[in-house]
């Protein structure tokens, strides 16, 4: 079996091109920063490529596992319905490839950290 990982920064998308390219620039930071060969974005909706868009590209180099890491800060609608929806469907065509997802950031520690730096911006 294949062991070889990629992973998905999968944000919601915008009609606002600079909101998609954030997210594409934070896939190549997390590439960079994690020394991970294969990190691609994904939209739900708004921005390309879609998430099977993404994955088919991830499965075109081989890799064996995707991980979709959501780029959004709370559980709601899209992560608790239409991401699992889109996950199976993708699933269906792509077999043999483990596809999972990670949680949405709420609830990380870190964000706690970010929100205390932004407080020190503004006083």
């Amino acid at each position: 079996m294949n062991e070889t990982i990629g992973y998905v920064v999968f944000g919601h998308g915008s009609r606002v091109e600079s909101a998609n390219q954030s997210v594409r620039d934070a896939a190549a930071a997390l590439s960079r920063a994690g020394r991970l060969t294969h990190v691609e974005p994904a939209f739900l909706e708004l921005g390309s490529p879609d998430l099977a868009g993404a994955v088919d590209r991830l499965a075109g180099i081989g890799v064996g596992k995707v991980v979709v890491l959501p780029y959004f800060l709370t559980l709601g609608t899209h992560l608790e319905r239409d991401l699992p929806r889109l996950i199976h469907d993708i699933s269906l065509k792509y077999k043999d490839l483990e596809i999972s997802s990670a949680p949405p950031l709420d609830g990380h520690p870190a964000l706690i950290e970010i929100l205390l730096d932004r407080t020190k911006a503004l006083t």
